[in-house]
């Protein structure tokens, strides 16, 4: 309950700095500084729950952001936030966060084997999950963040992917578990 309401109050902080900045200047680099108040200053998010965005797939990301803003993918901080961003702004917006390196594990995390079934993962996320045309990357994402849109997905909460929601409904939470794990541990 507690992380719920943090949360809520650490988005509606971000909201209210992001339409500060937007209405402070019309440059894009600063409203979208105002992201790392949940997306992290240094790429590491302030909560396991909020993925990694630094580093991520141009394509994946424009997608994302269009998604937000059209309301095809729904959050209750992401999609006011996505809404400010202009439609001739949406690739910049994405290459600012993906022209950033991905963040660097303090400590490596323990190898895993790969569970059975992720071969037909690697088609879109690639041999190695670090992402591709049109998939983003999930090597190193956390273990709640990963769970969480697996389980979005299978229970058709999260919409803005057919091949998904497909997928996620063909495993089991268990079997959703599994891959969360060995993903979060790339």
């Amino acid at each position: 309950m507690f992380r719920h309401l943090l949360s809520a109050a650490l988005g509606a902080a971000a909201i209210v700095a992001f339409a500060q900045a937007a209405r402070a200047a019309d440059d894009l680099d600063a409203r979208l500084a105002t992201c790392n108040a949940c997306h992290g200053a240094n790429g590491r998010p302030i909560s396991a729950e909020i993925p990694i965005i630094w580093g991520q797939q141009t394509a994946y990301m424009v997608k994302q952001i269009h998604d937000y803003r059209a309301k095809d993918r729904e959050n209750p901080v992401m999609t006011p936030l996505a809404g400010t961003i202009k439609q001739e702004e949406t690739r910049k917006a994405a290459v600012y966060f993906t022209a950033k390196t991905w963040p660097t594990r303090a400590t490596p995390a323990a190898a895993a084997s790969e569970p059975a079934g992720m071969t037909i993962c690697k088609a879109c996320h690639q041999p190695r999950f670090e992402g591709g045309l049109p998939a983003p990357r999930l090597a190193g994402q956390s273990y709640e963040y990963l769970l969480a849109a697996m389980k979005s997905f299978a229970d058709e909460t999260r919409t803005n992917s057919a091949d998904m929601i497909r997928l996620m409904k063909m495993v089991t939470p268990e079997q959703r578990q599994t891959m969360a794990r060995y993903l979060a541990g790339l």
